[in-house]
């Protein structure tokens, strides 16, 4: 997908994504997370009033604005879309957070308290530069809170069958709890989120395919068969343990 090209995809999936999401579940992410879970991990990280928050990736910013509002700290959403920063920034009225057009790495400079990364961590190759221009913008004592598609590396089968698989790199949970370590930076909570995640991507699967003829109108025919399998798959490996889901908080030492 285009980094422009996000306003059609929004409008012809928002639907659908409503309809599969549990009551109060969905705040217009574009993910599996749940709000409840986006709740949960920012607590763990310590964000409160007060405290300055990098959101990296935030695409239209629904957790975000659900964190600012909630939690009410100092927030900034930062993801290289400039269409999807209108959006968050035309969502977020009267909520205490901003928003920025800016590509990742580089990292914005700090200081921050908490650095967030939401359902994004698989599309950096290159995890070691990412990790440490993290580290850097953060306080001493600072948390980073991630969630992160758990897994060994997509074998050369695999990245033909999943669309955008240059996106798609999967880390061992202990391999990435040592890149953490390399940066100063040490997991002090986790929690799976495997099983939510595997109900999440199956019953937007059948979200989308319910709307088939709508979404295709909105976006095309290829873009919405790429949507289904990509789905397909994750509902597969999610289901079969090929990939496991994880919320992380590491503390900057």
């Amino acid at each position: 997908m285009l980094q422009d090209e996000r306003v059609p995809f929004v409008q012809a999936l928002q639907r659908s994504r409503r309809a599969a999401y549990p009551p109060g579940e969905f705040v217009d992410q574009e993910s599996f997370v749940l709000a409840s879970e986006v709740l949960t991990l920012a607590r763990a990280a310590g964000v409160a009033p007060g405290v300055a928050v990098l959101d990296l990736c935030c695409g239209v910013g629904g957790p975000g604005r659900l964190i600012a509002q909630e939690l009410r700290c100092d927030y900034l959403g930062v993801d290289y879309s400039a269409s999807a920063i209108e959006i968050a920034r035309e969502r977020a009225v009267n909520l205490p957070c901003r928003f920025e057009v800016a590509r990742v790495p580089p990292v914005p400079s700090g200081p921050f308290d908490v650095v967030l990364l939401l359902e994004t961590m698989l599309a950096f190759p290159d995890k070691v530069r990412l990790l440490r221009e993290v580290s850097d913008v953060l306080v001493a004592g600072g948390r980073f809170a991630l969630t992160l598609e758990e897994g060994q590396p997509l074998t050369p089968q695999e990245r033909d069958a999943m669309p955008d698989a240059d996106t798609v790199w999967l880390t061992p949970l202990a391999e990435m709890a040592q890149l953490l370590a390399d940066v100063g930076l040490r997991v002090c909570w986790q929690q799976d989120l495997s099983r939510s995640h595997l109900t999440t991507a199956d019953s937007l699967l059948h979200a989308y395919a319910a709307e088939a003829d709508q979404i295709a109108a909105g976006v095309g025919r290829r873009p919405l068969d790429e949507l289904l399998s990509a789905h397909r798959l994750w509902r597969d490996w999610l289901g079969s343990g090929r990939v496991r889901k994880f919320a992380l908080v590491a503390e900057k030492l």
